[in-house]
């Protein structure tokens, strides 16, 4: 505990006199977290939205393959030429859409939202140790997102070889058009991107090892904090080696090495390319792809603690198991990347390892699942649109974690490789638990962000469209994809196998449709809430955390006066007295990190 450190820069801070920022100050190059915290948000909201516009472009093609539609042509140029989409087109859709949702949205925009948000809040610091670290992270995050937008501006097309872009497809220049110009600025985005996400990384470890506010120790931190923490380290650890497959690549396309490359031949012609080997960038990629679904999933399950415990007005069951089982996912999420490889070639007895390995990493799971029924079990439930995001994430982690046992065993994977059923699989287990995350943490924050309340009515619709909606999508993939149907084929016309699977198809692509339009709600909730929505209280949840004893305003280093003490865990609610008359507070059923202990309760979970 440094509380030392945390009054050096800070005690003017919050004077009177204190320096009224410029508008590029406050709204552009900002050093407080509270602002970088919602140009991660709006940043990602964007490049979710640009998601979502290439998955329904993809559907639209994948429903009605034979039909032209105008709307190719407005948004896809000369790949969608006479209202037709160019198969070329639609592996660079499937592509970017992958990519931008995997890193830019659910990588960045909910681990540099709320980690930014909560860290210094919850655990009562002024600021991240590096306002100007933050700051950089976040312009090397926007600037990626610049260039992998732009990619689709360059006149062969965007990178085209899968978002986890294997060679040798992403390593010829030659080999089709979207390994060429736009294949490039895809390795120079993700490369922009890991620095940004390093700079952050290690900003937020540094943070809460050092600049935690007296009282509070390690098992005082709110879940949330642990989860952020957590998906730090493991960032830390696994995204240099993705930087350096991408670099090695870069040399493989430019320079004529052969890291990945070996006797390749094309249009008959012999490539000189010698030695290389491309399972061994599958190594590389997915020594970060699997750490990364834990990167996404964490903050999603910590913002999940949070809520769930809040609105059951219950302490979280199992606190200590809880983060047991956050270090232990941690742990073994790098020891079972070859899950995705059984079908690569490799050692059997090797498979039997990742194998049980992927089983194992089921424990810990299991036990945060279990844990998030058992605290939701005869809690005084608040369904309000947060919570009910936040259940949605618990359903969506079980249902896409069943699956998840079927393709980490070597045997049964092989069956459903690269079919729909995989896209069914971590579309829910990842895509939606964490988008459910992502929504469950901005209706609970928004009040903390931009001082007002989100309409409920607007966001209980929200969630039911899109949790129906969901659904509606996944599940029949899991269908289609054990009925063999491939994935990334943009039409399946030629192959007559496939023709009683169209009409599934069709209503997969509704289902979508509807979903993404009930997106409209949250962006009208949001923006009209940000400047008319109902003036938020200081404490709208009746929470315990730290963060709810700032002001409404938000003000230069977070608290007017001194650094509140803590003094107890965050989740006593409906604590009662010893002589259980009453809550310890009277007529309370919560109390704050920063009340001292009573002389009429007894401490819990020291």
């Amino acid at each position: 505990m440094s509380v030392a450190a945390q009054p050096l820069a800070n005690d003017h801070a919050h004077e009177e006199g204190h320096h009224e920022p410029t508008f590029i100050e406050k709204y552009i190059f900002s050093t407080d977290h509270k602002m970088i915290a919602k140009q991660y948000l709006i940043t990602g909201l964007i490049m979710g939205f640009i998601g979502i516009a290439m998955s329904m472009l993809m559907r639209l093609q994948l429903a009605w393959p034979n039909e032209t539609f105008w709307i190719y042509e407005v948004l896809l140029g000369r790949f969608g030429e006479d209202g037709v989409m160019d198969p070329s087109i639609y592996l660079a859709l499937s592509t970017i859409h992958g990519t931008i949702m995997i890193f830019y949205v659910l990588t960045a925009g909910l681990s540099g939202t709320f980690s930014n948000l909560l860290i210094p809040l919850q655990i009562g610091a002024r600021d991240m140790a590096s306002g100007f670290m933050n700051m950089l992270s976040y312009w090397l995050f926007a600037l990626s997102c610049v260039v992998i937008v732009s990619s689709f501006f360059v006149e062969a097309g965007p990178a085209s070889s899968g978002w986890t872009v294997y060679p040798p497809l992403s390593a010829l220049p030659q080999a089709i058009g979207g390994s060429g110009l736009g294949m490039t600025l895809w390795l120079v985005a993700i490369t922009i991107f890991i620095a940004s996400s390093l700079l952050g990384s290690l900003n937020y470890i540094v943070t809460v090892l050092n600049l935690r506010t007296q009282g509070m120790t390690m098992t005082r931190l709110p879940l949330t904090i642990w989860a952020f923490f957590v998906t730090a380290i493991i960032g830390v650890v696994s995204f240099p080696v993705l930087l350096a497959a991408g670099l090695l690549l870069l040399m493989d396309r430019s320079f004529g090495t052969s890291f990945f490359l070996s006797d390749i031949y094309i249009q008959g012609e012999v490539l000189s390319y010698q030695g290389g080997s491309p399972v061994l960038y599958e190594h590389l990629f997915w020594f970060l792809g699997h750490p990364e679904v834990y990167i996404v999933l964490l903050p999603a399950l910590g913002i999940t603690s949070e809520i769930i415990a809040t609105n059951s007005r219950k302490p979280i069951f199992g606190y200590r198991a809880m983060i047991a089982s956050i270090l232990a996912i941690a742990f073994l999420s790098t020891v079972v990347w070859g899950h995705h490889m059984f079908v690569s070639g490799m050692n059997p007895f090797l498979g039997s390892v990742f194998t049980f390995t992927t089983l194992l990493i089921a424990i810990p799971s299991g036990v945060k699942a279990f844990n998030y029924i058992t605290t939701l079990w005869k809690g005084n439930l608040q369904l309000n649109p947060a919570m009910l995001f936040s259940i949605g994430l618990v359903s969506t982690f079980v249902t896409g974690g069943l699956t998840g046992i079927i393709l980490g065993d070597s045997t049964l994977d092989i069956n459903v490789h690269d079919t729909y059923f995989v896209i069914a699989h971590f579309h829910l287990v990842m895509g939606i638990s964490a988008l459910y995350g992502l929504f469950a943490g901005i209706y609970h924050w928004f009040p903390k962000m931009f001082g007002r309340m989100m309409s409920k009515n607007l966001g209980y619709v929200h969630f039911w469209i899109t949790a129906v909606g969901a659904y509606g999508i996944f599940f029949p993939m899991h269908f289609i994809g054990m009925a063999g149907l491939p994935r990334r084929y943009y039409k399946f016309t030629e192959f007559p196998y496939f023709d009683d699977l169209a009409d599934t198809n069709i209503l997969i692509s509704v289902f979508a449709f509807i979903t993404a339009a009930a997106q409209i709600f949250f962006v009208y909730n949001f923006i009209h809430s940000i400047f008319y929505g109902k003036k938020a209280e200081q404490n709208p949840w009746k929470s315990n955390t730290l963060e709810w004893t700032t002001p409404v305003k938000h003000i230069h280093g977070n608290w007017p006066g001194e650094i509140p003490k803590v003094y107890r865990w965050s989740y006593d609610y409906s604590k009662r007295n010893k002589e259980d008359t009453d809550y310890i507070i009277a007529g309370q059923d919560f109390v704050p990190q920063n009340v001292p202990i009573q002389d009429n309760e007894e401490e819990m979970n020291e």
